[in-house]
């Protein structure tokens, strides 16, 4: 495969899950507005933005549905979930020939449904002003336009190299936002500061992070209702076969490297194998107690480490090599 062809794949797929998990932040804590006091809600937010990394160019001001409207629609920033879709839309016109017909279009219909004018937005960025009962719809729209293609290119697309590459977008890119999840959660649920709320909202943190990983009702169907922070980071750490856990995250990623080695018979892919391979191991035989009673975020910024030279590593191998590497084969 061309290294132009699987670095559009790959970053097409990486733009939209990163565009997903944007807009579950956003749903989830606009939902939970309703139930929390003014303390809360700063920490909140604040917490959105960790979540997401702490986009250079976003701040949080004290206007939620300011942020929100930034994190949408803000042209400007890279990190906005239209500037996402946008770069998503452009990888895939690279490779209009590699992909379905069916992938286009729903990618495309997407795209044109949050650029053109419409009810929630206006043609000259950074004119908007979103009221509160706005952002509903366009975030539900979204995150059903990035399922639908997420599941068009299953059922669509012939699942070799090309595919595989999608895989690794998609999975890498879940691995380090579900990391970067927990670390922000980290000091309310099951750190140093966990013991220190005094507004009661602990139950509505517990669900407001089980749900940012579409993660709420498969725990209650393992946990019931029971939520505990040991048993939140134990189920989106570990779970075996749950989506959005880090370990099946993992899994996944070794099993689209896997095949990806054996489609393009390149033996120095043995490389990033090992490297997806020892964060599998590390997954696959720790318990969650074990974790705990070590530095928790420690753990998760060496998963995101690693996250990052398993990156690193494909580049060279597969996109960004050498003649060197290319004749070392």
């Amino acid at each position: 495969m061309l290294s132009r062809v699987a670095d559009s794949l790959y970053w097409m797929s990486r733009y939209l899950e990163r565009a997903e998990h944007t807009t579950r932040l956003l749903e989830v804590n606009l939902n939970l507005m309703l139930d929390e006091s003014a303390v809360s809600a700063e920490r909140r937010w604040q917490r959105v933005l960790q979540a997401l990394g702490n986009p250079k160019d976003i701040s949080w001001k004290g206007d939620p549905y300011e942020l929100t409207r930034t994190l949408c629609f803000d042209l400007d920033s890279k990190s906005s979930i239209i500037s996402l879709l946008i770069s998503a839309r452009e990888n895939a016109r690279h490779v209009r020939e590699q992909i379905s017909t069916e992938q286009w279009h729903r990618l495309n219909s997407l795209y044109l449904a949050v650029t053109l004018p419409g009810p929630y937005k206006t043609p000259e960025p950074g004119t908007m002003q979103m009221e509160p009962d706005q952002p509903t719809e366009f975030l539900q729209q979204v995150m059903d336009g990035v399922h639908q293609f997420q599941g068009v290119s299953d059922s669509t697309m012939s699942h070799g190299e090309g595919w595989q590459f999608i895989q690794v977008g998609r999975y890498i890119e879940r691995a380090s936002a579900t990391a970067t999840l927990l670390e922000a959660y980290h000091k309310d649920l099951w750190g140093e500061g966990s013991g220190e709320k005094t507004d009661g909202n602990e139950y509505l943190d517990w669900m407001g992070l089980l749900r940012s990983a579409t993660a709420f009702e498969a725990y209650c169907k393992v946990y019931t209702a029971d939520l505990t922070p040991e048993r939140i980071l134990e189920f989106l750490l570990l779970d075996e076969e749950f989506p959005h856990s880090l370990r099946f995250s993992i899994d996944s990623l070794q099993r689209a490297l896997d095949a990806i080695q054996r489609e393009s018979g390149k033996l120095r892919a043995e490389a990033v194998r090992r490297l997806a391979g020892r964060l599998q191991g590390s997954l696959s035989y720790s318990g969650v107690e074990e974790i705990l009673e070590g530095d928790v975020i420690a753990y998760l910024r060496t998963i995101l480490v690693q996250c990052r030279e398993i990156h690193n590593t494909i580049y060279e191998l597969y996109i960004d090599y050498s003649i060197q590497t290319a004749l070392a084969g």
